[in-house]
């Protein structure tokens, strides 16, 4: 420093003692300094008092030498105490030299700097306020500081400072929010419970409405959850359950909409804690935002269903994930199913659009978790952003819950809770908008058919709910319900379209009524046709299927369809179909649920009497396609009391057993003579077969009855089937 150069007001000695380098001379000549400013104030002398501090800050707390730094510093505080309540008018000339230093190299200097603003903010007081921002990102770096004296001073700071913004009703929460969502990305750990402790601060003020604020804070409030420090996660918790409460108490001024994407996020973390608290949020958000929530329904899916197949280790996760599906789900109504008239949101409340990432996440890309879901979705599924403030009502776009449904659907490595989760999605969204929803059934179709491959019988039972409602919802019904001609009608895919008009159908052939002839065939729709044919297929082409699964999958189905129409369709498609070793397997399945099930206990009686025009339709049809089998065929003749046909084919098809004598003795006792029926009515154990026994004691069948139970047929027909269909393979 120049020792020429002229300072006055500041006399030579006060400048010799700033510069010297112990403190006790430097203190002296801040003592100086306070009593040359006082008189300045007594006589209202602004223009010398601007020159001390000018000179202050220029020649000394700016200066190169770090000896005149610290005079400097102390040398502004001295001024501060000495203007006392007028210090504010000098507010700005005096923090920003100070503010400087807290960036020097020098920890000593940094310390001094720390003590000078204290004193600086401890005679402003309320006067500071307007100044708030600059001196919270100087606390929030020295916060973070590696000298432990440092960081004391700093913490004195930052309780004075605290206390004069809980005491004052003009702090600027607008002009502080861009600050703190800055700096609440910080990764360091003393930083982030300096923020931590500011925004609990703010919290408690009554005055102050944090929560107008917090979708602008949340998302780094949950990064800070992860940090590795259990007090800052412990701290972190308590912030973010009070602000909890806060919109319990007062939901219908919470900006449920600018929060739910970034609820999304932190709901697919891997931290435990993050995912948890998250998750609970959404719980709440769903309960007390209801329909708001809707447009975000792909991106909340997204993140809760893979959560529903957690084991017991992430047992409480996986429980408040189950309460937001199904919270979620009862949020669709039938209501939605119209397209032209949105449902309004209950709460005034911002509503938002589909959209892609919101400014607002700005801070995810800065070391937050990934914002995006699945790259398998698609951008128009997971995180949406705030279009606007105004009341609006909602309209639910299933296009991202469809596709994230079905991409689920299609992972096979999601677990079954999910999967059932999904299934129980479809089935809902069939039964509230079956007319929304049939916009993707095309392509929802193939992977309802592949799921039916899968290991869970549970998966199984409700796949098979869901394609059930589209094969007999009237929304799927179009003109032409009947199935494609052609020679192959097991098609793929990529055809299945909705038939066309014009189209002839297989099932109007002449002597073959169509579907319509079934009273329940309204219920079913143009799918159904597809449906069975595409069943068909998969069982050809996966016979493993077949064997473990099919009896299972068909009688479920006839629970949940109408049992006459699926055996009436499969028959029509059976009887076309070009593999014969498959046609005759599929309807001796078809033949040993029709004999056995008790699912179909009266549609056995139905064809037993053969009375309406319908049950002997079917029997017609099913005759047809169960020719693919000799057994099948027979035993249908036994089902429905053709006992004479039976013989018929019997004798037909084998010759060499058919030898009962035209003449038999009545009662005769011969080796290969058949009891006659006055024997069976006095020796019923005698009977290979009991009830057909009782139908040979009727007069009018006794002839074909009894031919048909002859021995040596009854040995190779009523034996189990493998054995039946090797032994008659050989006359």
């Amino acid at each position: 420093m120049n020792p020429e150069k002229d300072f006055a007001p500041l006399t030579p000695n006060i400048v010799r003692a700033l510069n010297d380098k112990l403190y006790e001379k430097r203190k002296v000549a801040a003592l100086e300094i306070e009593k040359l400013v006082r008189e300045f104030v007594a006589q209202n002398n602004t223009v010398q008092i601007k020159h001390v501090i000018q000179t202050l800050s220029q020649e000394f707390a700016l200066s190169q030498h770090p000896h005149s730094r610290k005079g400097g510093l102390i040398g502004l505080a001295a001024c501060s105490i000495a203007l006392g309540k007028d210090s504010g008018l000098y507010l700005k000339e005096l923090i920003e030299p100070v503010l400087t230093c807290f960036n020097d190299a020098d920890s000593r200097l940094r310390y001094y700097a720390c003590e000078a603003l204290y004193n600086i903010v401890k005679v402003a007081r309320g006067a500071v306020l307007p100044h708030f921002n600059v001196l919270f990102d100087g606390l929030s770096k020295l916060a973070a500081d590696p000298d432990p004296n440092v960081k004391s001073g700093s913490e004195l700071l930052d309780r004075l400072l605290k206390d004069i913004v809980t005491e004052s009703n003009k702090f600027d929460l607008v002009g502080f929010i861009p600050l703190l969502r800055e700096r609440i990305y910080s990764n360091n750990q003393y930083a982030r419970q300096f923020i931590i402790s500011w925004i609990l601060v703010l919290e408690s003020v009554p005055d102050i409405n944090l929560l107008d604020y917090l979708p602008e804070i949340l998302d780094g409030l949950f990064q800070i959850l992860g940090d590795n420090g259990k007090e800052i996660r412990k701290m972190c918790e308590v912030v973010l359950g009070e602000f909890l409460k806060e919109i319990k108490k007062n939901p219908s001024s919470v900006k449920f909409a600018e929060m739910a994407n970034i609820l999304v996020i932190h709901c697919q973390t891997t931290d435990d804690l993050i995912q948890l608290t998250a998750m609970c949020w959404m719980r709440e958000f769903i309960q007390l935002a209801g329909r708001v929530m809707l447009p975000y329904s792909s991106g909340i899916l997204t993140a809760v269903l893979p959560c529903l197949a957690y084991d017991d280790r992430k047992k409480s996760i996986k429980e408040v994930a189950n309460v937001c599906n199904q919270s979620l789900m009862k949020l669709v109504t039938p209501e939605d199913d119209e397209p032209d008239e949105p449902k309004p949101v209950v709460q005034k409340q911002a509503e938002a659009k589909p959209e892609d990432s919101s400014a607002k996440q700005e801070g995810t890309a800065s070391g937050g978790p990934d914002g995006s879901c699945d790259s398998s979705f698609g951008g128009s599924i997971g995180v949406f952003s705030p279009a606007g403030t105004e009341r609006a009502p909602v309209t639910l776009h299933l296009d991202g819950i469809v596709q994230v449904l079905n991409c689920h659907l299609s992972d096979m490595a999601i677990g079954m809770m999910t999967r059932i989760a999904v299934l129980k999605w479809l089935y809902h969204l069939y039964i509230k908008t079956p007319r929304k929803m049939f916009r993707h059934t095309d392509s929802l179709f193939p992977i309802l058919l592949q799921t039916l491959s899968d290991e869970s019988d549970e998966v199984i039972l409700k796949d098979l709910e869901v394609l059930a409602e589209i094969a007999s919802s009237p929304a799927g019904q179009t003109d032409d319900a009947g199935p494609p001609d052609g020679p192959d009608l097991r098609v793929g895919h990529s055809e299945l379209q909705v038939p066309t008009p014009g189209r002839a159908s297989l099932l109007s052939t002449p002597g073959a009524k169509g579907l319509e002839c079934s009273p329940s065939t309204p219920t079913m729709n143009s799918y159904f046709y597809k449906f069975m044919i595409n069943l068909l297929k998969r069982f050809s082409s996966e016979r493993k299927l077949l064997e473990v699964r099919g009896a299972f999958i068909i009688r479920q189905l006839c629970l949940l369809l109408n049992a006459e129409n699926i055996f009436h369709s499969m028959a029509d498609i059976l009887l076309r179909e070009e593999d014969l070793k498959f046609a005759s397997t599929m309807v001796h399945t078809l033949n040993t649920i029709l004999l056995t099930s008790t699912e179909l206990f009266q549609l056995r009686n139905q064809l037993k009497d053969l009375r309406t025009p319908e049950s002997r339709n079917l029997f017609c049809c099913l005759y047809r396609s169960w020719c693919h089998n000799p057994v099948t065929t027979v035993s249908l003749c036994f089902l429905t009391q053709n006992y004479r046909h039976a013989y018929d084919l019997i004798q037909k098809l084998y010759p060499s057993l058919a030898v009962l004598p035209a003449q038999a003795p009545r009662d005769a006792g011969g080796p290969g003579a058949p009891l006659p029926p006055t024997r069976w009515a006095r020796r019923p154990s005698s009977c290979p077969h009991p009830a057909l026994c009782l139908q040979a004691l009727r007069h009018r069948t006794w002839e074909g009855t009894v031919r048909a139970l002859f021995w040596r047929v009854l040995r190779a027909v009523m034996r189990p089937s493998g054995a039946a269909e090797g032994s008659l393979e050989k006359p």
